[in-house]
């Protein structure tokens, strides 16, 4: 193999998600707080067997921006290998949280066997080691290889524990020459450990641990360029317990050090690590001296200061001190700190100093936006900070553009990026934010908007002289539409770049649908984060080609291993899938009657009332800041980003009341239903003799221990002579939307963005607050719950609102029949796109099931004897369904 083709190589791990270890990456962060050894709450949670809430840490980890979750259970009063196997089951059930790979973690190799029976998708195992001996070394190594997991490899031997450079070398390259030509393992599936040790422990034979694992770290990374190098960074600062700041800021300072020299990989707790250049400069020169081990006194020195960095570790620069810097550094400043007060005056006192407009715009200003994107890149702003600095940098440019006509010049850019939501689509948000990023790079954007089919997209390319498409869509039917344009492109011999983004988009889809349709470039961009470096690439002219057959031979494997039919685990039969049906006890709940029943419309529901019901976690999620509310907002790292955007949003809530700028309508309706099959009828009135509309619904098809769940489970069967309820709910807070949007100028991206984002929220309350009003009052088999909004967005009630589209029932095109029953359109004014989108996009629909024992869960994976026993209960094509249900499908 060449030394080219050798640097191709990247490390390939899974969840529900695939994740490839990149250069792009940087650095993985592998969450370290499901770990009995260090996490004392989490080791309590297990010995008590509060597994949910054990589980709710793993999801804080993933939400927190762990790219692995370390799973360890390793305590003596635990049997560990049941706790290990009951928590990867669980987790595996959680989508949020499955998506991610596992580390299993153990010093007993029964215990990483069990886990490793339970992995789906391809995880790591840490760690094996030298300290018995070649023998049961490759033969653990062996195992691993077979069940298909990365290995972590200690630098642990026959004669103890590597503490050095030269023995911690010797001893992984031992270890890595039996892996590659003994054990059969690909070097990139081979982590190095070199072994992280406390430093500052007031013994001077530990001063030099940090400096040995970073030389160590170099040595390793030159000899084996395609391994990884990780290791427990919390370790190194366990001198300074019960000091957070301090803690974190030498995490920070070994990472910086550790990763220059390539440590790519490592166990630490994602939402505590200290942003390296926010780091007070006298604690970050006394916590140098001790990684660094640059003075004899160093421990001492950081024990005497430690006492005055218990606090938030950080000294704030006083207000306006900013001000009297040279022009050119204010703005800087401002663009940075998104503060628009006084860039007017700046950008005119940096004209006079230039010859053209179109120098302040090259030279300061964009100075400023590039120190923005590269602080984006490196992690240390945020979304809504960058957005923020758009707003900054288009006022100053605004301003700039009569001068800019007087000169006849324009600012010449990297390249044109033309965005578009695909037809039938009408969700925008996340295309928007892509844009602004780009915007703030220099890229000349091109946003179409929404419902954009193919024809027009491809006439806009041709007559603005695009350098690059982008496709945008979040509801399934899209994927479909993307598939469409591409082979428009390919049919008017198109060869520019094609980006694919949206939440329902993957790299499975792109590499499986589009990318064999159109020979141009084709890339998935996952996140607006991940935009500039991708479109960067493909706008050179230099990196365009190289890049492109990066991606297209990562493309060509993926779709070599999914011909050769690699899944986690099989399917069962539907018939078998239905023999393993959830069977309530009828005798135990008999379904109540409905207090009000028949249709309930409401046409302004005071927005007022729903600020209490929203869930805050999706709206930081929105801004790309992972993490949950309220903890995020005093998150060391994001917390400052947090904690502005809660306050511009709240700002923004309140503007919305006192103008009326968004109305809220709602429909319900509760009908006479019951289970048909995997079908859920509703009948037109309490005789039951008529059916008003059939629900088709889906079943897990999952070989599984329990059942495998279909939605129909949750209603009494046609003929038990039970009588029972169902109902359907319409709910929208985007009338109004788009005047309201006009009270901002083009340039205020990020406020027009925070308006959209809060009408989304505002969405979800108000479809919380009907179910809560259906459940006390309208059903009224929850009369007397009293639930805070916590508990609320916990689902500690009884009964389920699953909506068309989504995990439990994920064919969009059933809104027809709810659209028809509730005459939705009419009433509260939502239409329903040709690819079943909601617009106004602020809208939610779905059902209402009641059963005490009704629950969320994700139906998966579906084989196609299901899919063609679907299309003829539907009455549609078998090609038809398998539109609906593309991302389902398993075969």
């Amino acid at each position: 193999m060449s030394d080219t083709e050798q640097h191709k190589r990247h490390t390939r791990l899974s969840g529900l998600e695939p994740l490839v270890i990149t250069p792009e990456l940087n650095f993985v962060n592998v969450g370290e707080r499901t770990n009995v050894t260090g996490s004392a709450r989490f080791k309590r949670l297990i010995a008590e067997e509060k597994y949910e809430e054990a589980v709710e840490v793993a999801l804080q980890q993933v939400e927190n921006g762990a790219q692995i979750i370390d799973v360890n259970m390793d305590e003596g009063l635990l049997d560990s290998e049941q706790a290990m196997v009951d928590f990867l089951n669980l987790i595996a059930a959680e989508p949020d949280i499955a998506r991610v790979p596992v580390m299993i973690d153990s010093s007993k190799w029964s215990v990483i066997e069990a886990g490793l029976r339970c992995l789906q998708g391809k995880g790591v195992v840490n760690s094996i080691s030298l300290k018995e001996g070649e023998e049961a070394f490759l033969k653990e190594a062996r195992k691993i290889r077979r069940y298909g997991a990365a290995v972590v490899v200690m630098a642990f031997d026959e004669e103890g524990q590597a503490d050095n450079a030269e023995h911690m070398v010797e001893c992984l390259s031992r270890a890595h020459k039996l892996l590659t030509e003994d054990a059969g393992f690909p070097p990139e599936d081979i982590i190095f450990d070199p072994n992280i040790f406390p430093v500052a422990t007031g013994i001077a034979e530990h001063d030099n641990y940090s400096v040995e694992f970073i030389e160590a770290t170099k040595a390793l990374k030159k000899r084996f360029p395609d391994c990884h190098v990780s290791g427990g960074v919390s370790n190194m600062s366990f001198s300074f317990r019960g000091n957070n700041p301090v803690r974190e800021a030498m995490h920070s300072v070994f990472l910086y050090h550790a990763t220059k020299a390539g440590m790519d990989m490592g166990i630490v707790n994602a939402g505590q690590l200290a942003v390296y250049d926010d780091i007070d400069p006298e604690l970050r020169e006394l916590v140098e001296d001790v990684v660094l081990n640059r003075r004899s006194d160093a421990t001492e020195r950081l024990l005497e200061a430690a006492d005055k960095f218990k606090g938030d570790g950080k000294r704030e620069e006083k207000d306006e001190a900013w001000r009297e810097k040279p022009v050119a550094e204010r703005l800087k400043y401002s663009l940075v700190k998104g503060i628009d007060k006084h860039v007017t005056e700046d950008t005119e006192e940096a004209r006079q100093q230039f010859d053209t407009a179109l120098e302040v715009i090259e030279g300061p200003l964009m100075d400023g936006m590039n120190y923005v994107g590269d602080l984006f890149g490196e992690g240390k702003m945020f979304l809504p900070q960058v957005v923020k600095s758009a707003r900054v940098m288009k006022k100053a440019v605004a301003y700039l553009v009569p001068y800019l006509e007087a000169e006849k010049t324009t600012k010449e850019k990297k390249g044109k990026v033309l965005l578009a939501t695909v037809k039938g689509d009408v969700h925008d948000i996340g295309k928007n934010i892509v844009g602004v990023v780009l915007a703030c790079n220099g890229f000349d954007v091109h946003d179409l908007g929404v419902m954009v089919p193919a024809e027009k997209i491809l006439e806009e390319a041709r007559s603005s002289e695009a350098d690059i498409i982008g496709l945008s869509g979040l509801i399934t039917p899209s994927l479909d539409e993307m598939v469409n344009v591409a082979e428009a492109m390919n049919e008017a011999k198109f060869e520019l770049p094609l980006l694919i983004g949206g939440a329902t988009t993957s790299r499975a889809h792109t590499a499986l649908k589009i990318d064999p349709v159109y020979p141009g470039p084709v890339c998935w961009v996952k996140d607006a984060s991940r935009s500039v470096d991708v479109v960067r690439k493909l706008a050179s002219k230099q990196h365009r080609e190289g890049y492109a057959a990066d991606i297209r031979a990562d493309y060509e494997e993926y779709r070599e291993r999914s011909a050769k039919g690699r899944r986690r685990k099989p399917l069962v039969s539907i018939e078998a899938a239905r023999s393993n049906a959830f069977r309530p006890d009828w005798d135990e709940h008999r379904p109540e009657a409905p207090k009000q029943p028949g249709l309930h419309v409401y046409e302004d529901w005071p927005i007022d009332e729903l600020v209490d019901y929203i869930d805050w976690t999706p709206f930081f999620q929105t801004w790309e800041i992972k993490g949950r509310y309220p903890d995020i907002l005093e998150d060391e790292e994001a917390g400052e980003a947090a904690r502005n955007l809660f306050r511009d949003g709240q700002d923004m809530l309140q503007r919305i009341i006192d103008n009326d700028w968004l109305t809220a309508r709602a429909v319900c309706g509760l009908w006479p239903a019951a289970r048909d099959g995997d079908d859920v009828l509703f009948y037109t009135d309490e005789k039951r003799d008529k059916v008003a509309e059939r629900m088709v619904m889906l079943r897990q098809q999952a070989d599984k221990p329990s059942a495998n769940l279909c939605l129909s489970d949750f209603v009494a069967d046609a003929d038990s002579g039970i009588k029972d309820w169902a109902g359907l709910f319409a709910v929208t807070t985007g009338i109004g939307l788009e005047e309201a949007l006009e009270q901002f100028p083009a340039t205020d991206d990020y406020s027009r963005i925070l308006l959209q984002s809060l009408a989304d929220r505002l969405a979800e309350a108000l479809a919380e607050a009907l179910h809560q009003k259906v459940r006390r009052e309208i059903w009224g088999y929850a009369a007397d719950e009293a639930l805070d909004n916590k508990a609320l967005i916990r689902e500690k009630y009884r009964g389920i609102r699953p909506a068309p589209g989504y995990p439990a029932c994920p064919d969009h095109s059933e809104k027809v029949k709810l659209f028809e029953l509730l005459d939705v359109t009419d009433r509260i004014g939502i239409e329903l796109t040709d690819g079943f989108a909601m617009k106004p996009m602020a809208a939610v629909s779905g059902y209402y099931f009641g059963h005490p024992e009704s629950k969320y869960f994700v139906v998966g994976k579906l084989g196609k004897d299901q899919v063609e026993d679907y299309a003829e209960r539907k009455g549609i094509s078998i090609a038809e369904a398998e539109k609906y249900l593309r991302p389902n499908l398993d075969y």
